[in-house]
């Protein structure tokens, strides 16, 4: 069965024929927050792409072009990241570069919100050449020449072109597909490019917002958006880049930029991949898609602080590129539970989606281990975090635990003593920073007997201490057999309630929490044992009392 990651590299590889390297490229505007949804289409498909090819003896280079030269909008999001954001709105139409960082860590706006998305991208992909379009305007010789030749010989080809494009709104005949800085208040979307004096590789452009005329360099401002995204292609040499849903709309951006680099400057266009945005959950609500001058979202260092960065590979390669992905950092542990499962398919220990598997391989950015490592569920890794004295900081108390439980029965590798460690690490800073209340919990040293009297009556005391025998005689300790001991004893809809009350309060000291199972499968069996012969007795003593 092909993966429909596989059938793309398909369609893409007669295009390497013959040439000396293959170029995919992905593109970024740094307009705020660098959220994880920009690692789908950009990172991860391009990426796994690029491995691919490479697995045929593809020379193919993965580069990721950042649009920083790309008008500040000053929207109210990005404006509330200043301190003073009546000030901050003189930077409004600056470029992205020349603007501030707010936060005065960072040069630039640009360098302080890349870097928490930038400085990460090992952990998702590969080798990745970043270039910015303001290096490609001032120091490339390619990006120099396609500039030169779309502001003089082929401009009003490109304008034409383009105006086929705009409806009702056209350019008119004499515009000049370049806007530069201005001088004077440092706009680059106020400006308007009134004469070229290609000679000395300037412009002539009237400023709008401050009225300033006079010349600019071209390696100063950018060219139409429309004309840039072709001239990037044209400097880079891009054979395929993926692109948002927004770009595929027939007749659209994509389309007219194909046409640009088809008809005007007499290039093959790259093949393309339209693919669908990542949503943003929060307490179970969709929050709409994840946005980086709205700052919906977060980052990769954020996701990187509970989860490692494979996981969100194989989320992104399990969906076709144009279903939509909905992520939260509160649902962790259920992306792992997908994880492990690929996992287990794909070492034949359980049936499942051959797609599934095959997503695993392909979201590995390492070899992986010949024979299936041993899996901590994360769930059960943020538990022990609790539950032991240790915090889970005490690796060998954790081994132990898991061998007393019957959860471990194999010898441990290296590979499997780093991943329950780095497990543990990153499960107990998700519920330091993610999990919802309930399950933040302490196993109390001392039940709360007069409470748990109370709710003993109706014949639920005798629940309890049948439930104690049925786990006495359980032969495997795990949540599943535990989970069905509790469901097995047969309880009216009253007596469940109070039931599962005593059973909180006498683990928990409250009468809620998260489900009891995987917590009780990762206590010592002969502690819940005596915990529930414990409850039980001094019940029994209160109630006679």
């Amino acid at each position: 069965m092909t993966h429909w990651i596989e059938e793309i590299v398909e369609k893409l590889a007669p295009r390497a024929e013959g040439k000396e390297f293959f170029v995919a490229n992905g593109g970024l505007s740094v307009s705020g927050l660098q959220h994880v949804g920009r690692l789908r289409g950009e990172i991860t498909i391009v990426d796994t792409v690029v491995r691919l090819l490479r697995k045929r003896g593809i020379n193919a280079h993965h580069k990721l072009t950042l649009y920083t030269v790309d008008a500040w909008k000053g929207k109210d999001t990005q404006l509330s990241q200043f301190r003073d954001p009546e000030e901050a709105k003189t930077y409004k139409g600056w470029p992205l570069y020349m603007v501030p960082d707010p936060y005065g860590c960072h040069s630039n706006w640009v360098e302080h919100y890349w870097a928490d998305f930038g400085n990460y991208l090992d952990q998702f992909s590969e080798k990745v050449e970043v270039v910015t379009t303001k290096d490609l305007y001032e120091k490339d010789e390619r990006m120099k020449r396609f500039v030169l030749l779309s502001v003089t010989e082929l401009r009003e080809k490109v304008v034409s072109t383009i105006n086929k494009y705009r409806g009702e709104k056209k350019l008119h005949k004499d515009y000049i597909p370049f806007q530069p800085i201005c001088e004077k208040c440092g706009r680059v979307d106020a400006t308007e490019a009134i004469e070229v004096d290609p000679v000395n590789y300037r412009v002539k452009y009237v400023c709008k917002n401050c009225g300033h005329e006079g010349w600019q360099s071209l390696t100063k401002g950018k060219l139409n958006w429309r004309v840039e995204w072709v001239g990037v292609w044209y400097a880079l040499n891009v054979d395929f880049e993926p692109y948002g849903k927004d770009h595929a709309t027939p007749g659209g951006s994509r389309d007219s930029c194909n046409e640009l680099a088809e008809k005007v400057y007499g290039f093959k266009p790259p093949e393309g991949l339209a693919y669908e945005w990542v949503g943003y959950r929060r307490q179970g609500k969709d929050l709409g898609d994840m946005g980086s001058s709205d700052f919906i979202g977060f980052s990769p260092k954020q996701w990187l602080e509970v989860a490692e960065g494979e996981v969100l590979r194989l989320i992104y390669l399990s969906a076709p590129p144009m279903r939509r992905v909905v992520l939260s950092l509160e649902e962790v542990p259920s992306y792992y539970d997908e994880y492990d499962k690929a996992e287990r398919v794909y070492y034949g220990v359980e049936e499942g989606d051959p797609l599934l598997a095959k997503s695993y391989t392909l979201s590995a950015l390492k070899p992986l281990p010949e024979k299936m490592p041993f899996q901590l569920r994360y769930i059960n890794a943020m538990i022990l975090s609790q539950v032991l004295p240790s915090k889970g900081e005490d690796l060998n108390e954790v081994i132990a635990r898991l061998r007393e439980t019957k959860q471990l029965k194999q010898d441990l590798t290296d590979y499997d003593i780093h991943r329950i460690k780095t497990r543990i690490t990153l499960a107990k800073k998700w519920l330091q920073l993610y999990a919802p209340a309930q399950y933040r919990i302490t196993i109390v040293e001392t039940p709360p007997v007069k409470e748990i009297s109370k709710l003993l009556g109706d014949g639920v005391r005798e629940l309890l201490i049948e439930l104690r025998e049925q786990l006495y005689r359980l032969q495997e300790w795990n949540e599943e057999e535990i989970k069905k001991t509790m469901m097995n004893i047969k309880k009216t809809p009253q007596q469940e309630k109070q039931f599962f009350k005593a059973l909180y309060l006498a683990f928990f000291g409250k009468e809620y929490g998260p489900r009891l199972a995987p917590y009780l499968a990762m206590l010592n069996k002969d502690f819940v044992i005596q915990r529930l012969a414990e409850v039980t007795n001094s019940a029994k003593g209160e109630q006679d009392g």
